[in-house]
């Protein structure tokens, strides 16, 4: 019987977190982050609550560091086949008027949320796709997108550029991969999340619960169930 595991990039407080927390119950977890620090609390509450975890250091948006990190878990997780792959890296937020942007603000933008999905799904998807015979859900790539996904707001230009991008990408894959088997979906996330960076914003005029629960935006995430609609979340692969 096979074996099988569950990367989550962008695993820092929050949505990364949960979801990583999530997947722990069922499978080993890979968590990469920019900074060892993001990760490394995580790691530890699931080994101490029975599970395994591994955490690698790695920058998205660097083709090189991706690579270094695949090629680590090939050798830590020998024997196991890609179950999941979330991408939730931080799509380089500049809240700001148009006009006091730069064009870095863009590239941060599009080099974490489209080019660094690039890099992280030509990594994933041929191991999702080696699973697919013997996996007992359908091997899974899920983007966490965002209501900027969909819709563009005033000082929100670089961020939604990037995440239009994304959403692009991804319906992309969906159309290319589902039919070899492997499910592609961008999951976007409606509203702001009660996490550290959202702690920080007002939503839905701050009333108590106007803001998302980070273990809510996990619940529909597959593997332990098919990926289903949640109040919060479109499956828009």
């Amino acid at each position: 019987m096979s074996k099988f595991y569950a990367i989550v990039a962008g695993a820092g407080s929050g949505t990364g977190a949960s979801v990583a927390l999530r997947f722990a119950k069922t499978y080993p977890v890979v968590l990469l982050a920019r900074k060892s620090a993001n990760y490394e609390p995580i790691v530890h509450e699931i080994r101490a609550a029975g599970g395994s975890a591994y955490g690698y250091t790695a920058d998205a948006s660097d083709p090189a560091s991706v690579d270094g990190a695949f090629a680590q878990i090939e050798k830590d997780l020998q024997g196991h086949k890609l179950a999941a792959a979330v991408y939730n890296v931080n799509a380089g937020f500049a809240f700001k008027p148009f006009l006091e942007l730069k064009v870095e603000d863009l590239d941060t933008s599009l080099g974490t949320a489209a080019v660094g999905l690039f890099y992280f799904a030509q990594k994933a998807l041929p191991r999702l796709l080696d699973a697919v015979p013997s996996s007992p859900h359908p091997p899974s790539l899920v983007v966490t997108g965002a209501t900027a996904s969909i819709r563009g707001s005033a000082k929100f230009t670089t961020f939604a550029a990037g995440k239009f991008a994304q959403r692009a990408i991804t319906q992309s894959l969906a159309r290319e991969f589902g039919p070899q088997g492997v499910h592609v979906a961008l999951a976007i996330i409606d509203g702001v999340i009660d996490t550290p960076w959202g702690k920080e914003r007002t939503a839905n005029n701050g009333v108590a619960d106007g803001k998302i629960a980070a273990e809510a935006v996990s619940k529909p995430i597959p593997p332990l169930s098919p990926l289903s609609i949640h109040p919060w979340l479109w499956d828009d692969g």
